[in-house]
C-alpha cells in the first residue's frame, strides 16, 4: 500500500500572509491525519517563508500523539534550518532535497557525482538519530546504485516532468522511465517515495505503473482541490483514487 503524506507549506503560505494566525498549520495537520493521511510533510526553508521552526515542533507535537503516522522534514542540509531542526524533533524521515536558498521550488534531484561524498556524513548523522533518510532524485535508473551507496534509506522520485508530460505523445514513455528508476531503485535496496506536482488526475496512472511507491507526498495540489472540496474530503479523495482504503 502506497502512503500519502501531505505537505501543509502552502497552508503556512497562507497564514504568513496576514498576521492572524489563520489558516492554522496545526489545524489542518489534524484535519488530514483524522480523514485519514499516514503522515505530514513539511520543507522549512532559510527564508521562512512558509513553514517556521515554531511549526516544526507544534507538528512534532502532534505526530508524536499519533501513532503510525510519520513526520517527514525536507529541506537541503548544506543549509539552515534543516538539520537543527531534524536533531530537536528526531522525524520518522528526513528527506533531503538539493534547492538553493531562493529557489521558487524544487526542481531538480541530487547530483551525486558531485554531492555524493558529502552528503554521506550527513545521512550518517541522521541515520544516528534514528532517522530514515530519502534523497530527492531525478527519474534516472543509472544513478540508484549510487543514491544506495551515500546510506540512504529510500530515494524521493522527482515527479514534475512526469506530471508535464501527463496526457501528452510523450506521457507513456515519461512514464516507463519513472517505472525504470522504481525498479532500479529497488535492486539497489532502496526504498521509493514520489512527489511533486502529482494530482488527483496523474496519481492512479502513476501508481499503476511505477510498483514498489510506499510513499507520495503532495501539498500543493491537494490544498488547491481543498478550495473546492474542503480539506477533510480531498484527503478521502486521494486516498480513494490511491486504492487506500480508509
Amino acid at each position: 500500500m502506497t502512503r500519502l503524506s501531505v505537505n501543509v507549506n502552502k497552508v503556512a503560505l497562507l497564514r504568513n500572509s496576514r498576521t492572524l494566525g489563520i489558516p492554522s498549520v496545526l489545524r489542518a495537520a489534524t484535519l488530514a491525519l483524522d480523514a485519514g493521511a499516514h503522515g505530514i510533510t513539511v520543507h522549512p526553508r532559510p527564508d521562512a517563508r512558509h513553514i517556521r521552526p515554531g511549526d516544526v515542533h507544534d507538528l512534532a507535537g502532534l505526530l508524536r500523539q499519533r501513532p503510525g503516522a510519520e513526520f517527514n522534514i525536507e529541506g537541503n542540509p548544506f543549509e539552515p534550518p534543516l538539520m537543527e531542526l531534524a536533531q530537536a524533533v528526531r522525524p520518522q524521515q528526513c528527506t533531503l532535497v538539493p534547492d538553493t536558498p531562493g529557489a521558487f521550488t524544487s526542481d531538480h534531484g541530487w547530483d551525486l557525482a558531485r554531492d555524493g561524498v558529502r552528503l554521506r556524513p550527513v545521512v550518517a548523522n541522521l541515520k544516528a538519530w534514528g532517522i530514515r533518510v530519502s534523497l530527492f532524485m531525478d527519474a534516472d535508473p543509472a544513478v540508484m546504485a549510487a543514491a544506495a551507496a551515500t546510506g540512504a534509506d529510500r530515494v524521493e522520485l522527482y515527479t514534475e516532468p512526469y506530471a508535464a508530460a501527463f496526457g501528452t505523445v510523450g506521457g507513456q514513455a515519461m512514464l516507463e522511465r519513472y517505472a525504470a528508476a522504481s525498479r532500479s531503485a529497488q535492486a539497489a535496496g532502496l526504498g521509493v517515495n514520489a512527489g511533486h506536482d502529482l494530482n488527483r488526475d496523474n496519481l492512479p496512472r502513476f501508481l499503476g505503473a511505477v510498483s514498489g511507491v510506499a510513499e507520495v507526498s503532495i501539498g500543493h495540489a491537494l490544498v488547491a482541490d481543498a478550495l473546492e472540496l474542503g480539506l477533510a474530503e480531498t484527503v478521502k479523495e486521494y486516498l480513494r483514487v490511491m486504492g487506500v482504503r480508509n
